[in-house]
C-alpha cells in the first residue's frame, strides 16, 4: 500500500475492525459508474481510481472512517450502487472510496413516510412499503439496483415524476443525517428546505447516513405501449396524457423512430417505422386510457395487467436512462443529452428540433411535473462524431430555448444549474473545511479557494 501518494499504511491502522478492500480489481470496479455513456467523460475519467474501499455497516463506522481520513488528509468519495452517469462517485484524486451499500437498515415505516439508511435499495424498500399500501414517490430506471442514498445524492427524478415532480421540489425529501469531515466528526440533522444543502451534491459536502422520505399511495400499476405512425402524434399524445389529471399515471415515455428498434424484447409490440409511448397507469384507469389513445390516433399494442407487472420484462427498464443503455448495447457510438423544454403545450420547439436534426439527434421524451404543469424533458440519443459537434448541438438547443443539463461533465454546477449554489458551498465550508469530500467535483469550492 505504500506506493500511493497517501499514508495508507497509517490509515489502515485507524480502520481496524472495518471491512476494507484493497484488491486492485475490486477497487478499480468500485471506482467507476456509468460515465461511459459519455465519450467525453470516458476520456476524462477513464484512468481515475481510488486506493482502497471501505464498507461501513453503521453511522459509528462512518464516523471512524471520516476521522481517519481527516487525520491523514486523505480524500474520501462516497458511493452507493454506482448507477449514476456523470462520474459522481469516481474519485478524481484517489484516496478512500466509502461504499455505503452495506448500510441497509429500514429504520421505520409509517403511512406516507419512511426512514432508511442510505444503502437500502429502492426495490427492497418498495416491497416493504407496499405491504402497508404505500410506495416510493419516484425512482430512476435502475430501480432494482439503485440505493436510496445514491438516488438522493446523485439523482434528480424518474418514474413517478409525472405526478410528483423531482427530488428538488419541496416535500420530496424530508430529513437527512449527515456525518461531517472535521477533525472531530459530527452528526448533523437537516430538515425541511435545509435538506437541499446536500441533495444532488454528489457527496461533496457531507456523508448521508440516514434519510427520511415521503411515500405515495400505492396503486395497481398496469403497463402499456401505444404506437403512432408519426412522432409528433406520439409527442402530443404524451402531452395530453400528462395533462389528463383524471388518469392516474406513473410513467409517460415517448420514443421517436428509430429508437424502438433498439428494444429487442419489445420489438414484436412496436411495428416497423412507428414511434411509441411507454406508460404505467393505474389499472382502474385502463378503459379511459384506451379511449384517449384512440382519440389521439394511436394503437395500443401492449398491455400487461397489474397482477403480472414485475414478472419478466419491466417496462420502466426501457425508459429514462435505460433507453440510452439499450441503444448503446446495439451501437456503442451513441451518446445522449438531458434537456428541459419550454412549457409549450403545442410542442413547437420539439417539432422544430425533430426536423432540424433528423436521426442525428433521436428524440426521447420523459414527461414530468414542473411547477404544477406537465412538461417534456428530453434524454435524446445523439450520434456522436466529435466533441466539437456535440457542443454545437448543445448550443443550438440552448439558443432556441431548450435548457440542457449537460451529462458530459462531472462538475456539479456545470451539469445542472450552471451557477454555484451558495447553500451547498457554504455547507461544505462548514462541514468539510479541508475539502476532502469528492474533491474536484464542486466548481464553487475550487473557485473559492
Amino acid at each position: 500500500m505504500t506506493s500511493s501518494a497517501y499514508p495508507l499504511d497509517s490509515l489502515l491502522i485507524d480502520l481496524q475492525g472495518l471491512e476494507v478492500i484493497t484488491d486492485r480489481t475490486q477497487v478499480d470496479k468500485l471506482s467507476q459508474d456509468y460515465y461511459t455513456f459519455s465519450p467525453v467523460l470516458q476520456q476524462a475519467l477513464g484512468d481515475k481510481r481510488g486506493d482502497l474501499v471501505v464498507r461501513p455497516t453503521s453511522e459509528a463506522e462512518v464516523m471512524q472512517v471520516a476521522k481517519a481520513c481527516v487525520k491523514h488528509k486523505i480524500p474520501l468519495t462516497v458511493r452507493g450502487a454506482g448507477t449514476g452517469n456523470y462520474g459522481q462517485c469516481v474519485p478524481l484524486a484517489g484516496g478512500v472510496i466509502l461504499d455505503l451499500s452495506r448500510m441497509q437498515q429500514v429504520k421505520w415505516i409509517k403511512p406516507g413516510i419512511a426512514c432508511v439508511e442510505p444503502g437500502v435499495k429502492l426495490a427492497q424498500l418498495d416491497r416493504q412499503t407496499q405491504a402497508i399500501g404505500w410506495e416510493i414517490r419516484m425512482t430512476p430506471s435502475t430501480y432494482r439496483t439503485a440505493t436510496v442514498g445514491g438516488f438522493i445524492g446523485g439523482g434528480s427524478g424518474g418514474i413517478g415524476s409525472i405526478t410528483y415532480g423531482q427530488i428538488r421540489d419541496r416535500g420530496n425529501l424530508l430529513a437527512v443525517r449527515v456525518v461531517t469531515m472535521e477533525d472531530e466528526p459530527r452528526v448533523v440533522e437537516l430538515r425541511g428546505e435545509a435538506v437541499y444543502k446536500v441533495a444532488h451534491a454528489y457527496g461533496t459536502n457531507g456523508i448521508i447516513t440516514e434519510l427520511t422520505i415521503p411515500l405515495a399511495p400505492a396503486y395497481a400499476w398496469a403497463e402499456a405501449i401505444a404506437t403512432f405512425p408519426d412522432f409528433m402524434q406520439a409527442a402530443r399524445f404524451g402531452q395530453t396524457l400528462g395533462d389528463s389529471d383524471g388518469i392516474v399515471k406513473k410513467l409517460v415515455t415517448v420514443c421517436a423512430h428509430p429508437i424502438p428498434t433498439y428494444f429487442a424484447a419489445l420489438r414484436e409490440h412496436i411495428p416497423s417505422e412507428q414511434s411509441c409511448v411507454l406508460m404505467m397507469v393505474a389499472e382502474s384507469c385502463w378503459e379511459t386510457l384506451e379511449e384517449l389513445v384512440q382519440d389521439c390516433g394511436g394503437t395500443l399494442t401492449y398491455h400487461k395487467p397489474a397482477e403480472a407487472v414485475g414478472k419478466g420484462t419491466l417496462l420502466l427498464e426501457y425508459t429514462w436512462n435505460h433507453t440510452t443503455l439499450h441503444a448503446r448495447s446495439v451501437d456503442p457510438s451513441l451518446t445522449y443529452l438531458q434537456t428541459l423544454y419550454p412549457d409549450d403545450k403545442d410542442l413547437k420547439l420539439i417539432e422544430h428540433l425533430y426536423h432540424h436534426f433528423g436521426d442525428e439527434v433521436m428524440i426521447h421524451l420523459e414527461f414530468l411535473r414542473v411547477g404544477g404543469s406537465a412538461r417534456p424533458a428530453g434524454l435524446q440519443l445523439v450520434r456522436y462524431t466529435t466533441e466539437a459537434r456535440l457542443n454545437e448541438i448543445i448550443d443550438y438547443h440552448e439558443a432556441h430555448g431548450a435548457y440542457i443539463f449537460n451529462p458530459h461533465t462531472y462538475i456539479l454546477e456545470d451539469g445542472g444549474r450552471k451557477v454555484v449554489d451558495p447553500e451547498q458551498l457554504n455547507f461544505k465550508a462548514e462541514v468539510d473545511p479541508y475539502g476532502l469530500l469528492n474533491p474536484g467535483k464542486m466548481r464553487g469550492w475550487d473557485e473559492r479557494k
